[in-house]
């Protein structure tokens, strides 16, 4: 999605979302951002559950000038984000949890127990970035 200029506030939902490469042991996260009322997604990331991985999905979200982020209760965000504009709590990120059942159903190798899964984190990356890419920005790449 690209940033507008626009007059009114822009709120966020942020999460992660826990998948695995070869084994259960090799996590993978999704950590991406949603814009509140449109349900559509701003940005997303690839990497650990890491404060780093957080900075890179933060750092996609400068330009949309987001006023107000909603989250769970993970570390990171506490950290990284100022407190006046930050809220904790599951009721405030509802879309983007339904956005995460949404991915593991269509999306098998997201699912927790199947037989279905990535080998390397490259393929990993690429299959669930060209399907966000393809149905949340409309990208046919």
């Amino acid at each position: 999605m690209k940033p507008e200029q626009t007059e009114l506030e822009r709120e966020s939902e942020l999460d992660e979302m826990w998948s695995f490469v070869g084994k259960k042991v090799n996590q993978r996260w999704l950590w991406h951002a949603i814009e509140r009322t449109s349900g559509k997604v701003l940005a997303y990331v690839f990497g650990t559950r890491k404060d780093e991985v957080f900075l890179q999905l933060k750092a996609l979200l400068l330009p949309f000038g987001i006023s107000r982020f909603y989250t769970d209760d993970w570390g990171a965000y506490e950290r990284h984000l100022d407190g006046s504009k930050h809220e904790i709590g599951k009721r405030n990120t509802q879309k983007i949890e339904n956005k995460h059942l949404n991915l593991r159903t269509r999306i098998k190798r997201l699912a927790r127990k199947t037989i279905c899964f990535s080998k390397t984190s490259i393929m990993h990356d690429i299959v669930i970035g060209l399907f966000i890419n393809r149905y949340e920005f409309g990208l046919l790449i």
